[in-house]
């Protein structure tokens, strides 16, 4: 990644810039989109891709303006760590990522169903904090994720790859709050773990840490080098409950575990969902983007006691866990072209009319 001082005077005038340049240049745009409609598969997708490009770019330029205010109002960053400024940047996050799904909602016709009641909990205000756990497949997953925790008055610490910061609202924004960039390579690895631990020891009622414990979006082939790493590191029995899983990468323990470790106070979360899956690149945003789709996301809460306290029986939990996210997918999706075993295990907890709970998994 270029320096900060480097994105902050180059990648956000940029996108200024280029917000305006959209601005004046969209009826142009607007009609070679049409144009092109009859020659491209799917109902009107040149003109919805067009127009919700033209609102990412708006609402990055609406974000950083309101950063850029929020900046001198605290005195020229001097009180931006403060509650109430903290308060505020997650205020603007929330406006721009619920705007930003609302868009895409309407858009792209997407049936967005977030079964969010673990998520909740009686009180809006003075929750015990949570981990959340998170299946990743895709950007669109992370913004409807935090955007539901905003709308739910949570306050995301986010954990998420550095590259991002390619992103200049994202980059300005979660740079002030307490999140966590982590590089893409290995080098660093044992300081980030100890970041992730430092994020989730000191959070306070309120507060939520966001992991996506596979460390990257699912894809087949990370699927088998998943498998073989964990094969050619001698853990022979996690590689096998990896072949299992058909939708989700086996899990990195290290982080999501470190905060459960940090955080012993804390309830965990974890997130599974479908219908995001085939947008892990702008080819993909293309040609899988959803649309007249359904998305649907589902939430199991997991409270103290109910977490081994053994970090082994706690690696095997999580497993076990991933397992139940892998085995939620293969519901919504049918178990057509699976492994035998995942079809057989569907097939077997679908006889016994078998609910997942927090109650039957943990200590």
């Amino acid at each position: 990644m270029p320096p900060r001082l480097v994105r902050r005077l180059l990648f956000a005038p940029a996108v200024l810039l280029l917000a305006a340049w959209a601005i004046v240049s969209l009826p142009v745009a607007g009609l070679v989109a049409l144009v092109i409609v009859p020659f491209v598969p799917g109902r009107w997708r040149p003109v919805r891709i067009l127009w919700f490009t033209f609102v990412y770019l708006l609402i990055e330029a609406v974000g950083l303006t309101a950063a850029f205010v929020l900046w001198v109002a605290s005195g020229f960053g001097w009180k931006l760590r403060t509650p109430r400024f903290q308060e505020l940047h997650y205020l603007v996050l929330g406006l721009a990522l619920g705007f930003l799904v609302r868009c895409a909602r309407w858009t792209f016709n997407l049936d967005i169903h977030v079964d969010e009641r673990d998520l909740d909990a009686t009180e809006l205000t003075g929750r015990p904090p949570i981990v959340v756990l998170a299946r990743h497949a895709g950007p669109g997953d992370s913004f409807l994720l935090v955007a539901t925790l905003l709308y739910r008055r949570w306050r995301p610490r986010i954990v998420l790859k550095s590259v991002l910061q390619w992103d200049p609202l994202l980059d300005v924004m979660l740079n002030r709050l307490p999140c966590r960039f982590i590089p893409a390579s290995t080098k660093g690895r044992s300081e980030s773990i100890e970041a992730i631990g430092r994020l989730a020891g000191s959070m306070g009622p309120d507060d939520a840490l966001v992991i996506f414990p596979e460390g990257g979006n699912f894809t087949e082939s990370r699927r088998h080098r998943s498998i073989v790493k964990l094969e050619e590191l001698g853990l022979h029995d996690e590689a096998d409950r990896a072949r299992q899983m058909r939708h989700v990468l086996a899990p990195r323990t290290s982080g999501a575990l470190a905060a459960i470790e940090a955080a012993p106070h804390a309830e965990v979360v974890l997130v599974a969902h479908t219908g995001l899956e085939e947008l892990s690149t702008p080819v993909d945003l293309w040609r899988g983007l959803p649309m007249d789709a359904e998305v649907r996301a589902k939430a199991w809460r997991v409270y103290p006691h109910q977490i081994p306290e053994e970090l082994a029986e706690r690696k095997t939990w999580l497993y076990e866990w991933w397992l139940r996210v892998d085995t939620w997918i293969v519901r919504q999706q049918g178990i057509t072209r699976v492994p035998d075993a995942v079809a057989q295990r569907v097939r077997e907890l679908t006889a016994a009319d078998v609910e997942f709970h927090p109650d039957d998994v943990g200590g």
